[in-house]
Formats: C-alpha cells, structure tokens, sequence
C-alpha cells in the first residue's frame, strides 16, 4: 500500500529554486510536494500531477500541482541530484500554469536541466 505525506523539506527546496532560477510563471502557493512510500514501480523518482480542466471546473479551483516524490529513491540521491530531479519536475509545468503539462522532447531534457542547475548554483 503506497502512503503519502507533505513534503515540507521538498517544498522548501522547490520554493529556492523557483526563486533562483526566477520561473515566475511557476505560482509556488499552488504546488504542493508530496513524499510517498510503498511504490512499486521500479525507476520513478519522481512526478508531477496537475489538476484537469475538467476538475478545476467541477471543484471550481484554479490550477494546481502537486510534486510527488518516491522516498525510496528520491531520499537516497544526493542533494545535488534531488535539485535536479525538482528541477526536471518544475520543467514540466506549462508555461500557461493551466493544469498541463511540457513533454520531454524538446521541452525537458537532461542538458536543460543540466543547464539549469548550474544557473541554479551560481544565483546562491
């Protein structure tokens, strides 16, 4: 059975690279992270969920995400790593902040996170 649990350090963490890396587009009190325990699946570190259109309507809510972590193999990366994972992550988030999400190819790849983490350590 998976658990889940808000992820006060991961949040945190994505709120300084939000700052740093300056992706204002990114509306921070609308993401939450989220730690989980007891996945099955075998190379998910982590992932990003956004809340539909068809729920925004229904709930009458404006675009959420929320990022969930795989303690099993998040937690054991080191912190270098696990900043690149958030960032991997947060580059998944549209541009629009509608609920959607960028693919992969061209939008999230390893040398645009690459990139981004070393912007990343040069803004501290």
């Amino acid at each position: 059975m998976i658990r889940y649990e808000l992820a006060e350090d991961v949040c945190a963490e994505m709120k300084d690279i939000l700052q740093k890396l300056q992706m204002a587009h990114v509306h921070g009190p609308r993401v939450a992270c989220v730690r989980s325990k007891g996945s099955k699946s075998k190379r998910v570190i982590a992932r990003c969920h956004g809340l539909s259109r068809i729920m925004q309507l229904a709930l009458n809510e404006k675009p959420h995400y929320v990022i969930e972590v795989v303690s099993e193999r998040f937690d054991k990366l080191s912190k270098e790593e696990q900043t690149k994972v958030l960032i991997h992550e947060l580059m998944h988030i549209s541009h629009s902040f509608g609920g959607g999400f960028r693919t992969h190819k061209p939008h999230v790849t390893q040398k645009k996170v690459e990139r981004m983490y070393k912007k990343f350590v040069n803004a501290k």
